[in-house]
């Protein structure tokens, strides 16, 4: 298939309900989607294979122009067509609303795993066509169809009556509605990318056709079930009006509550919305995203299945939206986590399934071609074996702030839960690891899984000063604190470049590293420090390009090269802004924002010399760098104008990000 097939990965959008989400191209096209739980198998799985992966699409059978957005403050998706003989409309929106029990989590009503397509003529006519190609479980499980005659349907969806369609795979089904036209067999081969016939695409499928006028509106369901279940009944076009019309105000209720006031509360609402799109709602784990094998280099291997929790990113993540208002996700997530590890600091690992399943295998599928070419495609992620320091701190940090959150909540098992991980910190801290960047060359001695330990400590003790143990405190806050002095005293004799005075990537080599600008924007050494100047410097000249920064410079055990990291460039804005350099953060800051798509979207990477997305996508670190950037940049200039910190931004910076020396 021909890389130029294959659209940018920018070119989609992400709808999600809590439970299942969804990519959408530019041309009304599904082609990505995973119901009822976020790392399922895809029932579409295009963006990874043009031909094998499926989609199911709604667009003119003309030649047309689109145009895009979502809905204010929501996630849901807008797409106008024009043609030469009408403007029509597709809105798409997997339902959701609010929780009575919890409010602000998403729920659903039954039938539930549904894909809503509102489709509304504007003005002419233009025929439409649905397209509908699924293919289970990443194409292994070939669909079977078969026709459902419904009697009551006419009155529900379109005027002609509706057509209802199973298309089964393995243990799961589909139940498609459409109002749009009768439907017709398509052929398997033979089409290319701009034929519905054929819909460019090696799977069966089904097509049909309808003339949509101005005023008039149809809707277009997709159901997910098991394979043995009964076929849910339709819903009206009231009901269905409803379920849209819920979903909106879901979505712009839970935004309205961002705290974030500043010029860029635009871009902050939509990265929170990212966020909690991210969040699955039956366990409160958020993923790092909603994709596998989005490739970090066109043509490489670097692709990985980022559809699981990273400890690291989740507590990074709920940190955010926590700080921007939303605290309950960040309880939520507390609970889950503790259950995930059954409140066993010695069985932690770096990353879990959405339920806290801890064995992730990486297996590689190799009937599919990957985006563009991209080889392998995996599922699964081998990093969950690896030893990384640093989650112990960042999840020490965590809880350092859900117990903030919960007030006087502090029960014993997360008592005893917190000492057994400070413990392991302090008995491990002195050995090499694989680093935040998960390496397959080995351990080294990274400096910011040295940091990280003393953050652990650090919040550790913090945590102990507000509940203190009247058995053993006093000796147990010497001994962490000790410790912690230890930590840093190794830190700044091996993890200091000599020459150039800056934080490095390893003890006792020069090489630059990222995670170094973490050494400011954790409060390890105060803004008007003499290294916290030579480390941007060094970062700014080693590993930047036309101002986007890339992780560090190869050896990493894998072939090829990658894209500039998007949330380091995001780490540097931050870190500018504490130097006091605010020009140069709003300029790094509203440069990746431009990168961005015409959503607001951002994958993993970018490169610089294509002007292209690459990576995952949509990615929380990402979105995770622009909400914190955006509430650095407001304190600081705060600070410099009084009267002071907004509340919330200050609560994010002491509680959240660390930077406790920056903050006063």
């Amino acid at each position: 298939m021909n890389a130029d097939q294959y659209p940018a990965i920018s070119d989609y959008a992400f709808l999600s309900d809590g439970h299942s989400l969804a990519l959408i191209g530019r041309d009304a096209s599904v082609e990505w989607a995973c119901f009822h739980r976020y790392d399922a198998p895809p029932v579409f799985a295009r963006v990874l294979d043009r031909r094998k992966g499926g989609y199911f699409r709604i667009a003119p059978t003309s030649p047309y122009e689109t145009t895009r957005r979502y809905l204010p403050d929501t996630n849901v998706l807008e797409t106008t067509f024009r043609t030469a003989d009408g403007v029509v409309t597709v809105t798409d929106c997997l339902p959701v609303r609010d929780d009575p029990a919890h409010p602000g989590r998403p729920a659903r009503r039954e039938p539930g795993h549904v894909l809503q397509r509102h489709v509304r003529g504007v003005s002419g006519e233009v025929e439409m066509a649905v397209e509908f190609f699924p293919t289970f479980d990443f194409g292994r499980s070939p669909a079977t169809f078969s026709s459902v005659e419904c009697a009551d349907e006419g009155e529900h969806e379109g005027e002609g009556g509706t057509s209802v369609l199973r298309a089964c795979g393995g243990t799961e089904a589909l139940v498609l509605r459409s109002g749009l036209g009768r439907r017709a067999p398509a052929p398997a081969p033979g089409g290319t990318d701009t034929d519905p016939a054929g819909g460019g695409t090696g799977c069966p499928g089904h097509v049909s056709r309808a003339v949509v006028t101005a005023g008039s509106e149809s809707v277009v369901t997709l159901v997910r079930t098991e394979a043995g279940d009964p076929i849910p009944g339709p819903l009206s076009a009231a009901e269905l009006d409803d379920r849209l019309a819920e979903t909106v105000t879901y979505w712009r209720d839970w935004a309205d509550r961002c705290t974030y006031r500043g010029p860029y509360r635009d871009a902050v609402v939509r990265s929170l919305l990212v966020l909690k799109g991210l969040i699955y709602a039956e366990t409160g784990a958020i993923i790092a995203a909603p994709t596998t094998s989005l490739p970090e280099e066109i043509g490489g291997e670097r692709n990985w299945d980022y559809r699981y929790t990273w400890l690291r990113d989740a507590s990074a993540m709920l940190a955010a939206l926590a700080g921007s208002g939303y605290p309950d996700e960040a309880r939520h997530f507390c609970d889950w986590l503790v259950d995930a590890t059954a409140g066993a600091a010695k069985e932690l690992q770096v990353l879990y399934g959405i339920a806290g399943e801890r064995e992730l295998d990486e297996t590689c599928l190799d009937h599919l071609e990957g985006y563009r070419g991209s080889r392998p495609v995996r599922v699964g992620n081998e990093a969950w074996e690896q030893f990384q320091l640093d989650v112990y701190g960042e999840l020490l940090a965590a809880l350092d702030l859900a117990m903030h959150l919960r007030g006087g909540d502090y029960r014993p098992e997360r008592a005893r839960f917190v000492h057994d991980v400070v413990e392991l910190a302090v008995a491990r801290w002195r050995e090499p690891d694989e680093g935040i960047w998960e390496v397959r060359s080995g351990r080294r001695h990274y400096v910011f899984s040295k940091l990280m330990a003393w953050i652990g400590l650090d919040s550790a003790i913090r945590i102990l000063d507000r509940h203190p143990d009247q058995a053993r405190g006093p000796e147990l806050r010497r001994r962490w604190a000790r410790e912690r002095e230890e930590i840093r005293a190794e830190i700044e004799r091996r993890g200091v470049d000599p020459a150039t005075g800056a934080f490095v990537q390893e003890f006792e080599n020069a090489a630059p590293d990222a995670t170094a600008l973490q050494a400011i924007l954790r409060g390890f050494v105060a803004p008007d420090d003499p290294r916290a100047a030579a480390t941007v410097d060094l970062i700014d000249a080693e590993l930047t390009r036309d101002g986007h920064v890339y992780r560090y410079h190869g050896g990493d055990g894998l072939r090829g090269e990658e894209g500039s990291f998007v949330l380091c460039t995001l780490w540097l804005a931050s870190a500018l802004a504490y130097l006091g350099r605010m020009e140069e953060a709003e300029q790094r800051l509203s440069l990746v924002l431009g990168c961005a798509n015409d959503l607001g979207l951002l994958a993993e990477e970018y490169d610089p010399l294509t002007h292209s997305q690459l990576g995952n996508f949509p990615q929380g670190f990402s979105h995770l760098g622009v909400i914190a950037a955006a509430h650095v940049i407001e304190v600081v200039k705060r600070q410099g104008e009084g009267p002071g910190p907004s509340p919330a931004a200050e609560d994010y910076i002491d509680k959240l990000v660390r930077i406790r020396r920056a903050a006063t």
